[in-house]
């Protein structure tokens, strides 16, 4: 039963991790400048962040092992594809640039946590 709860403890951080990571992007978001070419972006990256933990959340509902494994290979390219946004904040030095930088490595850590879990899932059969 020990078991059981650790992995439920490390999901449940997960979660949290999720979650506070779409909090600090809308911090991030805030510091960028209010012109039409950062409109854009902001919506991007806000829709990629947030969909990484929200896939995360919906995974916990799935009806099958597939489908539970598909949410998180969605989650990972959400993942992947907020790094591509936050690079380019980052890199533009526009907003908070040291900001952007922390949150590139955590969803460098999100991205890696969900790519050792879907080939874990993988591997179960």
């Amino acid at each position: 039963m020990q078991i059981k709860s650790q992995k439920e403890k490390r999901e449940k951080e997960f979660k949290i991790r999720c979650y506070k990571f779409t909090l600090g992007v809308m911090q991030l978001i805030e510091t960028l400048p209010n012109k039409k070419s950062y409109w854009s972006l902001a919506d991007q990256l806000f829709r990629a962040a947030s969909s990484i933990g929200a896939n995360v959340i919906e995974a916990k509902s799935s009806s099958s092992r597939r489908e539970f494994i598909n949410f998180y290979q969605i989650a990972l390219k959400s993942a992947n594809e907020t790094k591509y946004w936050l690079g380019l904040i980052r890199d533009s030095k526009t907003g908070d640039s040291t900001l952007a930088g922390k949150l590139l490595e955590e969803a460098g850590e999100l991205s890696k946590i969900l790519a050792s879990s879907i080939i874990t899932l993988k591997g179960k059969k």
